[in-house]
């Protein structure tokens, strides 16, 4: 179907920004018999460029439109281009997908590379729109007409070249249904390894350190990786711990994120191959909804090596994932996996959204999506939240406080 054409007249007034343009360009047009057909409008450092189509039928006087619309302008100071022609109206493209781009700094070669791939997929951009200029800069596109996987895989060897972070996601209510946030801890959450911290004080560092770095890039059995870390820790005071505890420093970005997503009714759970002695009390001081990790064996006030129960390994923290969702009531389409090591692949893949947060290399390749810079919340720009709604919410609720 080739739809119907229909007259239309392009207006797009460019200026200082200041209250009532809008406002103004409307009264003006309600005049006339016109219908309005598209709306675009966006202000870049106090410069407004705002841009209305509307449609109209033979009968209409458009020069006395044209004349009008000139006539706002130069009350307003502004700028103005006006152009005729038919609209067509057709069917919307399918496959709308969100492009993010991440960059620290984000320069103009990065966002050259990332549009001509796009265009080179026989995409289209639709939209453009910053989420955030401080810690990252973060551009959102809305793009149509691509095929996501094709398009994923195209965006991510710019990604690399130009040194930025891209995300594609599919779009509309998929991405804002998202509802549960299954969160890895050590290297996460938290900046570093619990277990290290425990063997600094256990005078073991070294060889623990070493263990844990094969077991994360997945050269080693998890399981049989963690009892042999935890074998070295076998005589250490359990008062080291409550030391740990106060070392355990989280990872920037991390109380903002939780704080807002929870704001936005999102559960939130972290799933950890380290320990209750130390996640329990994470979960407590951040309002987390849901914790699993593993449990270390203490008798007569000493570790004694050994952890009790099953291990929370790479398949227990997808079992994990699974179980909070079913106890939130939120199908597994709509969580999110946070992680960085091999030991969270198969939770990344199960869920709705996998991102790698400074990963790995085979954590990365294997996820929807890639972090790599070291702020936690730049998760909320994949999420569509902006740094403005973020700050705006954190105000509110210091007015309210006071």
């Amino acid at each position: 179907m080739d739809g119907t054409a229909e007259r239309t007249l392009l207006i797009t007034l460019t200026g200082r920004d200041r209250p009532g343009v809008t406002s103004r360009l409307f009264s003006t047009l309600a005049e006339f018999p016109l219908t309005v057909s598209d709306v675009e409008q966006v202000v870049i450092r106090g410069r407004l460029v705002l841009g209305v189509l509307v449609s109209y039928s033979d009968g209409v006087d458009i020069g006395r439109v044209w004349t009008a619309a000139e006539r706002i302008a130069t009350d307003l100071d502004m700028e103005i281009e006006l152009s005729t022609g038919r609209f067509r109206t057709m069917p919307r493209r399918r496959g709308r997908l969100h492009v993010t781009v991440l960059g620290a700094p984000l320069r103009p070669a990065a966002m050259a590379g990332i549009a001509g791939r796009i265009a080179a997929s026989g995409a289209n951009i639709d939209r453009i729109e910053r989420l955030a200029n401080t810690p990252v800069t973060c551009i959102e596109m809305d793009v149509s007409g691509a095929d996501p996987e094709a398009l994923r895989a195209a965006l991510a060897v710019e990604a690399a070249e130009q040194q930025v972070d891209v995300a594609v996601q599919h779009g509309g209510l998929h991405r804002r249904a998202k509802r549960l946030i299954v969160m890895d801890v050590d290297s996460t959450l938290i900046q570093g390894e619990v277990i290290e911290l425990l063997a600094a004080h256990a005078g073991c560092l070294a060889e623990v350190a070493k263990v844990t770095e094969a077991a994360m890039r997945g050269e080693l059995d998890f399981e049989g990786s963690l009892r042999e870390r935890v074998a070295l820790l076998a005589g250490l005071d359990a008062a080291a711990i409550d030391e740990v505890r106060r070392e355990v420093k989280l990872a920037a970005g991390a109380r903002t994120m939780v704080r807002t997503l929870k704001r936005l009714d999102y559960k939130f759970a972290i799933v950890s191959g380290g320990f209750t002695q130390v996640t329990d009390a994470l979960a407590a001081d951040l309002g987390i909804d849901y914790a699993a990790a593993n449990v270390l064996e203490i008798e007569n006030g000493k570790l004694t090596g050994r952890v009790v129960g099953p291990v929370i390994d790479r398949a227990g923290k997808a079992a994990a994932l699974e179980r909070f969702a079913r106890e939130a009531g939120i199908p597994i389409s709509q969580t999110v996996a946070i992680g960085d090591g091999a030991n969270d692949l198969d939770m990344l893949q199960a869920a709705g959204l996998g991102i790698a947060y400074n990963a790995k290399p085979v954590v990365r390749q294997a996820a929807d999506t890639a972090v790599n810079v070291p702020y936690l919340d730049t998760i909320l720009f994949l999420l569509g939240i902006s740094r403005e709604e973020v700050e705006a919410a954190d105000a509110a609720d210091a007015t309210t406080a006071l």
